[in-house]
Formats: structure tokens, sequence, C-alpha cells
């Protein structure tokens, strides 16, 4: 089994959405760095207070922690001055969220070293970094990554309450082996936010680009059909700030899988990518594929018992996902 990692009558009809996505888009390739603000406090493990792991008699491992004694919390520093203000028989009331259910109920706490302590490991924001795959010159909406944003504690997708991206440049890549899959090593300019998020999806993250356009040429984005079997390319950067075309060769496609991001399967060919990365390596997601002077998807996965393979989104998916 094969792993990855991290689309009788005559009636006239209205359609349910009408999708105003540009038919020519802004190729990506850049490399971005990713900042989101989730909903609330992430618990992402616990730790022993007085010998116990108190946190976990009441929350779970992916629960967010939504409020404390009414007042809603988004960052650590709220949560410990509310906790301080507002304790009361080694107690606080809060509200969490688990899964799509909003509970309330009680966060036990025990006094050490003259401080109180909840045994609770939280998160509240994740970064990372990846790449752009197309900016829509009319509408400003950009889509990226092509997969979602999957917190590594918790396996749960980041829910956006505010995000951002910015520029990045990338320093040096780890290369990838057959079982073993590299990345990009990349800094993250926090100085420089080119846009936000607005949401992390199955098919990507999706937001609008707020600085001044790339100075690219358009290209066109393909349908389905136009997708052949054969030669295509990604573009990618593997140092630096330089966007390369690399080789690769579409091997197969899914219509079925239309809606998701494994519809294109594809293998690297390029001698110079290969000796770089090995194949393909984490911070390639998102990476634009092109054919015929078509943009037809992105890189979304790879193959981790055969790097030099991955799979791809169609870019018509991300298209429209942004668009909703």
């Amino acid at each position: 089994m094969k792993k990855f990692i991290i689309l009788s009558l005559a009636l006239i009809l209205t359609p349910l959405h009408l999708f105003a996505y540009s038919e020519y888009v802004i190729p990506g390739g850049e490399n971005i760095g990713i900042q989101i603000e989730t909903p609330g406090l992430v618990v992402v493990g616990f730790y022993k207070v007085d010998g116990k792991y108190i946190g976990s008699e009441t929350l779970k491992v992916g629960d967010t922690v939504l409020e404390i004694e009414g007042e809603e919390i988004s960052t650590i520093n709220e949560m410990s001055t509310l906790i301080d203000k507002n304790i009361k028989n080694d107690e606080v009331n809060i509200k969490i969220k688990r899964k799509s259910k909003e509970i309330n109920t009680k966060l036990k706490l025990i006094k050490e070293d003259n401080v109180y302590k909840t045994g609770l490991y939280v998160k509240e924001k994740v970064t990372g970094i990846g790449t752009m795959t197309y900016i829509d010159p009319i509408t400003k909406i950009y889509g990226a990554l092509g997969h979602e944003i999957v917190m590594t504690e918790t396996q749960g997708r980041v829910e956006v309450k505010n995000g951002n991206i910015f520029s990045s440049t990338v320093n040096g890549i780890d290369r990838s082996t057959n079982g073993s899959v590299g990345s990009k090593n990349a800094s993250i300019s926090y100085n420089n936010k080119i846009g936000t998020i607005k949401k992390n999806t199955g098919t990507g993250i999706f937001g609008t680009y707020t600085t001044t356009l790339p100075k690219k040429e358009e290209m066109s984005v393909a349908y389905w059909e136009d997708i052949k079997l054969g030669p295509a390319t990604i573009l990618t950067i593997t140092e630096g700030n330089t966007i390369n075309e690399y080789e690769i060769e579409i091997i197969s496609l899914n219509k079925n899988e239309i809606k998701g991001n494994k519809s294109i399967l594809f293998k690297v060919t390029d001698k110079r990518l290969l000796e770089e990365s090995g194949g393909i390596v984490q911070g390639m997601s998102g990476s634009p594929i092109i054919q015929n002077n078509k943009i037809i998807g992105a890189v979304t996965h790879v193959l981790v018992d055969e790097v030099t393979k991955g799979y791809g989104v169609f870019i018509r998916t991300m298209l429209e996902e942004g668009e909703r």
C-alpha cells in the first residue's frame, strides 16, 4: 500500500453558484511564509502538576479553549490573566470546542511555586512555509499549497481566525530519499506581509493578495480535457528567491478525484531537481504544474516510498474553492 504525506420537462436552471475567477492567472512558484491565528487556544498536550495530569481530566488533545469565565481568549497571556483574576476553589469555568460541539465545563488548577498551573500545553498560532500557486489578477484572490494545513500535534485541520502570508527565502534543502521525505529550509520575512489568509481547505489556503502584483505574464487556465499524459513542468524555488522550471511527467489522471487534491499523478524527471532535492520535498506543496503553456494544477503530496512521484490538484478545483 502506497503512503503519501504535510478538488423529461425542459427547465431553465439557475446555477447555485457562478464562479467569477479569471481564465488567465498569474502563475506562482514563490516560497511563502504562513502564519495562522486560531479561534481560542488549541490543546496540544499535557504536563504533570503535583504528579498528576490534571488537564487531561477535563480536556482532550485537539480541544479548543474558547472562553474563561465568559470572556473570549485568543492568546496565552489572556488565558493566564483571566485565570489569575477569576479563580475560585482551585478551578475556573471554561467553554471549549470539541470537534464541532461547544461544551461548558470546569478546568481544575493546582498552585505550585505560588503559581496556578493548568497542566495544559496550548497553541495560539501555526506557522510554516509553502508555495504560491496562482494569483487572480482581477480579484487578487490567491491560492497556495493545494491541500489543508494540519496541526502536527492534533492531526486536525487548523481553523482560521486571522492569518497572513509573508515573503520567504529558501536557504537550502534537506533531500528526500525513499522512505524519508525531505524539506525546504526557509526564513520568513514577517515584516513583509503580502496577503491575508481567509480559509484553510482540503484544496489549499486562500485569501487576498495585498501587495503589488508580480510582474509576470498571465497564463491560461486549463480545462480537464486539456491535460495529457506526458511531459509537463513545475515552478518552484530550491535556493534563494529564484523560481525555476523543472521537468516532470504526468503518468496518470483520475477524474473521479477531480474535486479532491490527488487527481494528477506525476513523476519528477528533471536531473537538476533530482540532484538538488532527491525528488519532492515538504515546502513544494502549491508549486504550479504547467503543460502546453497552461496552468493545470499544483503539487500536493509526495509518495513516501517513491519520493520522485507525487500528486497534484486540478487548477480549476482550487480556483472554484478560492471563489466560494
